[in-house]
């Protein structure tokens, strides 16, 4: 049972990783900060909102944690006992809290290598 929670993490995080991160997605965060930053009424907020998730992993990977739980697996719903209607609301709290704890220890030991 916990391993399922601890894939789930995982999956969160790599989900997020390389959306924030990832090459693959590097000219689609490109194209959607260039038309968040143009001044096209009604369509500049909503490009402008979602870059600003997609260049924040708490961000992102609180999208994510919502979509997994919607469409993967629910975490809250199966170990909490959540109603399965606001189960993915903590779905995608639980997920930013994990990527968040993940993201922080994996920069910490990138600060911290040792000098060659």
């Amino acid at each position: 049972m916990m391993t399922y929670l601890i894939a789930w993490f995982v999956l969160a995080y790599g989900f997020t990783n390389i959306m924030v991160y990832g090459s693959i997605f590097a000219g689609m965060r490109k194209r959607i900060e260039l038309i968040g930053n143009s001044h096209i009424p009604g369509i500049a907020p909503i490009f402008s909102f979602i870059s600003g998730i997609l260049s924040c992993m708490m961000c992102c990977s609180t999208w994510v944690g919502f979509f997994l739980g919607l469409f993967i697996f629910s975490p809250s719903y199966y170990f909490l006992g959540a109603s399965p209607f606001v189960s993915w609301f903590f779905d995608g709290l639980m997920a930013s809290g994990a990527v968040w704890a993940i993201n922080s220890v994996i920069e910490w030991f990138e600060e911290n290598r040792p000098a060659k």
